[in-house]
């Protein structure tokens, strides 16, 4: 066992990442495991982030690295450098979760399901890494990937869903 899993999820923009993530957190977390994420911000510029909140306001004031923590919940905002996706996994993994569940990044190599919106989506498994599962929208891209050398399942069918928890879970 390899402490956390590392799991992607990838496609492009307006794919349903998201919803396909928020899906295996739920279900994950409903396991009994302990879930982190990290999000790839691909809309360009930075997240939006509370300005004029203290944190925020200590970052305008030239702190690199600000942490706020009340009731629980500890926020941590770090600005000034890019940050690889190596890096990011590492300040995650001081919280010893199970699972770090990674929505984008789809050029990493990490083990991954890949997200298909239509058939110009299909270059995605020719130059992706490690694809374990492959979830597709359009109906009409059931018949292309009949010959996908990974497990195929149409967005809306929870046996797709299943079939990540249970590589997970074999993983955890």
């Amino acid at each position: 066992m390899v402490k956390p899993v590392l799991f992607q999820v990838a496609g492009y923009q307006n794919s349903g990442k998201t919803t396909l993530s928020l899906n295996l957190i739920q279900q994950l977390s409903a396991a009994g495991l302990e879930v982190a994420t990290i999000k790839h911000h691909g809309h360009g510029g930075k997240p939006d982030i509370a300005e004029e909140k203290d944190s925020g306001r200590h970052m305008g004031a030239g702190a690199v690295v600000s942490l706020v923590e009340g009731g629980g919940r500890l926020v941590l905002h770090a600005e000034n450098r890019q940050w690889s996706l190596a890096e990011e996994i590492e300040v995650l993994s001081c919280f010893e979760t199970d699972v770090i569940l990674i929505e984008g990044y789809k050029r990493e190599a990490y083990p991954k399901a890949v997200i298909l919106r239509n058939e110009a989506d299909l270059e995605l498994l020719k130059v992706l890494a490690n694809i374990k599962v492959v979830f597709y929208r359009d109906p009409n891209l059931a018949n292309l990937l009949k010959d996908c050398a990974c497990p195929v399942f149409q967005m809306e069918d929870d046996r797709g869903v299943n079939w990540v928890l249970d590589y997970i879970l074999e993983q955890v």
